[in-house]
Order: structure tokens, then C-alpha cells, then sequence
């Protein structure tokens, strides 16, 4: 009987003829994997094209490649090793083959970094670089190939580890080694063939079985993206393949974006014999519920016990383009997470990552081969998951026509979760009706309830602008409060800091306040930075509710001008990392995107803002006087 022995996938990247599809073909030959007469082959190939034994020939299938030499496509071979055995993929290395290379890499636990000595570390040895944590590799070993070209010397192999490793590190990862190879001598290779004689390290398959196992999927929340719903007698089935973690009957389980929730009657499998206990991750499995719960294709199931995805509209995403076409600013895009499909549109392109690490200054565009960083606004809220917190589910896909244009991970580490404004805990709660109606008290002060919600930078004059017209509006018979973020911190939100999931709660709770206030009849002004645009989207849904008006007013002064201003020094503490997640330097802002009325605060005086927003206010109050 055959011994079952470990498998781990590795991927082989790196820039073109630097001699990937060669190591691994002596690989192959030197672990005895080539098949038999194969050996032959690759000399009468290489003899009919007048080269020395190629061994990439071993790898490149396809014509095209072996009469240009370089790899198109992602190709897939078995090896042995001392302990377990390793599934190996070549990664093409030209820029116009990206595509290529991300998928083959995606399948891979670890990587190896292929850079030849005679021409050092090149462009996409860097864009390669790049490329990796953006697909979740970390156990990456340097593989300095060529050595026979430069004399085997031991300064230029030096000067290439140290770069490389140096390269390695801007992008957030560790060399686990970086090893001398010839593949013509074999040495560096296999145990039969060591380095030069001044290299004290393993060789390569020596350093590959000293990789640690990648992390288990198994072990992440529970997460199952629902692909198809069946109804069979009268059962009705969710269907979907097991990402992340595990799931087993009793289980009690969060439908996203629905927010609903229920418990795992059974699982289901075809035929009912093969069907589990538990249902982990790579199983493809049905699951009956306690209760009919209408639940579709698209929604992802996860168990209430563990950290559940966020539901977001917006994100940020770290994405590798691969359309001939640009991505820009304000592009519509198809987006997929899972299941998931919906439509999407780029808020920003926050910056182009460079093959050095460093940032592209203003970036306009994403043109075929860049890696970005950009943010992405859904036209629904969806279920996403940072990619450090769930890896299946923490990655994304742009597509046109039903061709992926992009591939990325999802940061969630800027935005709050929607999900607890959705989450209704009140229960047996009966709304009481006022004696007092809206019409008697817009008798009684001549004007109608209103929230006038000021929003805008730290600095741009939002709580100045809010006292001033308050005072000017009182002082011509306006019933008028200011709520303004500071004064509210002191007691209403005392409890709440500035990460994103409490500043969502500061507003949800300011948003509710004002419109309490407008439903009493008076005029109500907010002075608060409420970055977030869903955020400032509920305050004017608490408002309407209530039958209220909501005016939504951006206090427009760019950052430099706010930064210049400084008045409580918040800018100067947040540049050196004393207040984290702040707005403008470490948080982001979402500036209005048709806002009632804009007060450029940094080109005008105040006093032209406040008069400016006592008109408005005049104007919209005459316009709902009552006789």
C-alpha cells in the first residue's frame, strides 16, 4: 500500500530568463521524477534547436513557448522531497502574462524567488515581489540562479541576497533563505549536489523541507458563500462549498446581508450515505435550517459563535490589473466576493504600488500589469471580510463580460461595520403618539423642524460656522440649537473612541438626537466631521422618518489648509502617531457627493460662510412657513 505523505504547493516566480522552468526541470530530473525516456526527449529538442540540454523544455508544453523560450502559461508538476512531496508551479514571468502568473501562484503555499546572478534583480523579480502578499504568501525563499555565468562569486551572490531580501522586506515579507544555484552543474539543487565551496547552507530542496505547513484553513471563522437553493419534497437545501472553518448540526448560524439568523437542523449530501458530521473546509455540502428562512444565491453563512464578516457598501482593496483597458476614477465595475455579484464603482485609486514598494505621486489610472490601491463603493451593502481575518473570503474580483479584469484583498481596517445599526435588540416596544402635532408646533414657532447636518474636515470651520449662524438665526425669531461634536463626546458619546465602528455610532446616536430635536419643532445644526457617507445617510433616514427635512451642508477647506490652521493641534499629534485613525492623515473622508449646499470655508471668510448658511436656512424655512 502506497504511504500517504504531506504535499505542499509552491509556486516558482520571478523575471523572464532568469531561469524558473529550467531549476525546476533539474529538479525533476534530480529527484527522479521525469518520466522515462524524457531525459531524450529534452536532448533531441534542445539538439534540433542548436542549444545546450534546455530543461525548461520539460515544462513548456506549448509550442509557442518552446520557440520562444519563455513560459505563457501556469504549468504543474509532482516532486519528491525527503519528507513530503511537493506540487510546483511556474509562474510566466513577461508582464503581459500577469494573469497567468496570479492564478498559478494563488494555488501555492509558499514561493520561491528566482533571481539570476548575471542580471540581478529586475523588473518583475520586483512586480513578482509585489504580487505576493497580495495573494497571502509569506514563506518565500531567494533562489540566486546562474551562478556558473558569473564565476560563481561569492560578492555578486552577496550583493543579489542582500537586495532581494532587502526588496522582500518593503513588501512585508522574510527571506526563509537565499541559496547559490547552477542549474547546468546542478549544484545548490539537490543533496547530491552542493553549493560552491564557500556556501554553508542547505540546498534548495534541503530549504524546502525546512518550510513550516501553511495555515489551515480549518482553522479560520466559518464561512459558507451559498451558491444554489434547492427545494426537494418539502425541504428547502442551501447549497455551497465550505471556505473557511467548519460547520455541524445545531450550529447556530448569520445569514450576511440579511443579518438573519438560524440553527442547522442537518446537513445534506448526495447520495445521504456520504453525508458528514461536520462539514469543514473544501466540502461541498447542503444545509437544511430549524426555521424557512428566505435565503438566496450570494448570501454568506457564518456561525454566530466566531468573529462574523462585516457588512459594508465600501472598501479598501489592494488589486493587480489585468485589462488592456485603464481603471479610473469614477469607472463603473462588476465586483464578486464568493457568491456575490453586484456592481461597484471606484471611489479613488488612493495610489499605484511601485516595484521598489514606494508610492506613484497622484496616480490617474490603472493601466494593464499595475498593483493599486484603491477603494470601492458597492451599490448594496455586501459581506466582506478583512483578508487578515478570513483569507476565502477577504479576497475579490472585478470582471467584464464574464472575464476577470482584476483580482485583490479586501482592508476593512478604515471603515466600520453596518451590521450593528441593522441589529434590532429592542423588544415588545409600542411607539406612543404625541398629543402635540407637527402642524401645531409649526404654528407655534413659525417655521418647521429641520436637521441642518455640517459636515467636513477637523479644522475647516464647522463648529464657528454652526455657533455664529445659530446666534444670527435666534436673534430673527428661529427656535435653534447647535449639537457639535465636542460638547456631545462629553456626555452622550463619552463612552465611544475614534476607531471606525464607533465613529459609526457616534453619528448613529447624533443623527437620532437631531432628529428628535427637528420632530420638537426647532431648527437643529450639526458640527461633526461624519466622515462616512452611510453614516450621514441614517442620520437623514432618523430624520425623515420623523417627518423631518434633512440638509445636508459640506464645509469644503482641503486638507492643507485644515493642516495649516490646526486650532486644537490634532493635525501636528496625528503626523507623529500620537492620535491614530485620524481623519484626513490615518482615517479616510467622504466628502458629500450632492450636498444640499457647500460652504467653501477655505477660500471664504466665516463670516461669508455664516452668512451664506443663514440665507439657506432662511430660504428653506420660508419655504415651509405655515400661513
Amino acid at each position: 500500500m502506497t504511504e500517504h505523505r504531506p504535499r505542499l504547493p509552491i509556486v516558482m516566480v520571478g523575471h523572464v530568463d532568469h531561469g524558473k522552468s529550467s531549476l525546476i526541470g533539474r529538479l525533476l530530473h534530480d529527484t527522479g521524477s521525469l518520466q522515462d525516456g524524457k531525459l531524450a526527449e529534452l536532448q533531441a529538442a534542445s539538439d534540433k534547436r542548436g542549444m545546450p540540454l534546455e530543461w525548461s523544455f520539460a515544462l513548456d508544453a506549448l509550442q509557442a513557448e518552446r520557440d520562444q523560450a519563455v513560459t505563457i502559461d501556469s504549468t504543474q508538476v509532482r516532486f519528491a522531497g525527503a519528507s513530503r512531496d511537493y506540487v510546483v508551479v511556474d509562474a510566466p514571468g513577461h508582464r503581459e502574462f500577469v494573469r497567468n502568473m496570479l492564478t498559478g501562484a494563488s494555488q501555492a503555499a509558499a514561493a520561491v524567488l528566482v533571481v539570476a546572478a548575471d542580471e540581478g534583480v529586475a523588473d518583475q523579480t520586483k512586480r513578482h515581489a509585489s504580487l505576493l502578499p497580495l495573494i497571502g504568501l509569506t514563506q518565500v525563499i531567494i533562489a540566486v540562479t546562474k551562478m556558473d555565468l558569473v564565476g560563481f562569486d561569492e560578492a555578486r551572490y552577496a550583493a543579489i541576497a542582500t537586495e532581494t531580501t532587502q526588496l522582500l522586506t518593503r513588501f512585508g515579507l522574510t527571506a526563509r533563505r537565499a541559496i547559490p544555484i547552477s542549474v547546468r552543474t546542478g549544484q545548490g539543487i539537490s543533496r547530491s549536489f552542493a553549493g560552491p565551496a564557500w556556501y554553508r547552507g542547505p540546498t534548495l530542496l534541503e530549504a524546502l523541507d525546512e518550510l513550516g505547513e501553511p495555515l489551515s484553513l480549518i482553522d479560520e471563522p466559518a464561512r459558507l458563500p451559498i451558491q444554489l437553493v434547492q427545494r426537494i419534497d418539502d425541504k428547502r437545501i442551501l447549497c455551497g462549498r465550505v471556505a473557511a472553518g467548519r460547520f455541524r448540526a445545531g450550529d447556530e448560524v448569520m445569514f450576511s446581508p440579511s443579518n438573519k439568523t438560524a440553527r442547522i437542523a442537518a446537513l445534506a449530501a448526495w447520495p445521504e450515505a456520504n453525508t458528514p458530521e461536520e462539514a469543514v473546509v473544501g466540502d461541498s455540502i447542503g444545509v437544511i435550517l430549524d426555521q424557512p428562512l428566505f435565503i438566496e444565491r450570494g448570501e454568506l453563512m457564518s456561525r454566530t459563535a466566531e468573529a462574523l464578516p462585516k457588512l459594508t457598501a465600501i472598501f479598501a482593496g489592494r488589486l493587480v490589473w489585468f485589462s488592456p483597458s485603464p481603471l479610473t476614477e469614477g469607472q463603473q465595475v462588476n465586483l464578486r466576493i464568493g457568491t456575490t455579484e453586484t456592481s461597484a464603482t471606484v471611489s479613488r485609486i488612493k495610489r499605484l504600488i511601485g516595484a521598489t514598494g514606494d508610492d506613484a505621486a497622484m496616480p490617474v489610472s490603472v493601466v494593464n500589469g499595475d498593483i493599486a490601491e484603491v477603494v470601492l463603493r458597492a451599490t448594496k451593502l455586501i459581506a466582506a471580510d478583512d483578508y487578515l481575518t478570513s483569507r476565502p473570503t477577504g479576497r475579490f474580483v472585478l470582471f467584464e463580460h464574464g472575464a476577470a479584469t482584476a483580482a485583490g484583498t479586501i482592508s476593512m481596517a478604515d471603515y466600520p461595520d453596518q451590521r450593528p445599526s441593522l441589529t434590532v435588540k429592542a423588544t415588545n416596544v409600542q411607539a406612543v403618539k404625541h398629543g402635540v402635532s407637527d402642524e401645531m408646533r409649526a404654528a407655534r414657532h413659525g417655521h418647521k423642524g429641520s436637521v441642518i447636518w455640517l459636515t467636513g474636515l477637523s479644522g475647516s470651520g464647522k463648529s464657528t460656522i454652526a455657533m455664529e449662524a445659530e446666534a444670527a438665526l435666534f436673534a430673527n425669531g428661529f427656535e435653534v440649537f447647535v449639537l457639535d461634536g465636542d460638547n456631545l463626546r462629553a456626555g452622550l458619546t463619552a463612552n465611544l473612541g475614534f476607531t471606525p465602528d464607533d465613529r459609526s455610532e457616534n453619528i448613529r446616536r447624533v443623527g437620532e438626537v437631531a432628529a428628535l430635536f427637528a420632530s420638537a419643532g426647532m431648527i437643529v445644526i450639526t458640527s461633526l466631521i461624519s466622515p462616512y457617507r452611510e453614516d450621514r445617510q441614517r442620520a437623514r433616514t432618523a430624520a425623515e422618518r420623523l417627518g423631518c427635512s434633512f440638509h445636508e451642508v459640506y464645509v469644503d477647506a482641503d486638507l492643507s489648509t485644515c493642516e495649516q490652521r490646526d486650532p486644537k493641534g490634532l493635525y501636528k499629534r496625528a503626523r507623529t502617531g500620537e492620535i491614530a485613525n485620524f481623519t484626513g492623515v490615518s482615517a479616510p473622508y467622504e466628502p458629500p457627493e450632492s450636498p444640499s449646499l457647500i460652504l467653501n470655508s477655505g477660500r471664504q471668510s466665516a463670516t461669508e460662510s455664516v452668512a451664506s448658511l443663514v440665507d439657506y436656512v432662511r430660504d428653506a424655512a420660508r419655504l415651509t412657513k405655515t400661513p
